[in-house]
């Protein structure tokens, strides 16, 4: 399956320190999304950047499939839920380059993680599909 039959809204956030350009972090956060439209909210200490856009969770699905850690992605999303979302946390200097590193804590990314939050009434088929082996 190349797409998921499900809706899903992807919602990315993250702190804005002094020292940093608000324009690299938000493109930071739609490296993450991929190319799909999404909405921000942008004020001098947090960006936020969401979509229901299915195209997002196959960007993510891909990373996470490309950096080989879907079970490590399964087991925070688990550990992470609650009722209808689940979230992880992404070191901002990997998304900043493209790349999707997951952060078992805040202090795993030293500017501050990037909160990814994946919310949906079908939750359980949404992290079964993303952390799902094989192709497509």
């Amino acid at each position: 399956m190349s797409r998921p039959e499900f809706r899903a809204k992807v919602m990315l956030e993250a702190t804005i320190s002094p020292s940093e350009d608000p324009a690299k972090v938000v493109r930071a956060l739609r490296n993450v999304l991929g190319e799909v439209p999404a909405d921000e909210t942008v004020n001098p200490s947090s960006v936020r950047i969401w979509t229901d856009d299915a195209k997002a969770l196959v960007h993510i699905r891909d990373s996470l499939r490309d950096r080989h850690v879907r079970s490590a992605a399964r087991r925070q999303l688990l550990a992470n839920r609650a009722r209808r979302s689940s979230s992880l946390m992404l070191n901002r200097q990997a998304a900043a380059a493209g790349v999707l590193v997951l952060c078992g804590s805040p202090e795993e990314s030293p500017l501050g993680p990037i909160y990814l939050t994946v919310e949906s009434v079908k939750l359980d088929s949404i992290l079964d599909w993303l952390s799902a082996y094989g192709v497509g």
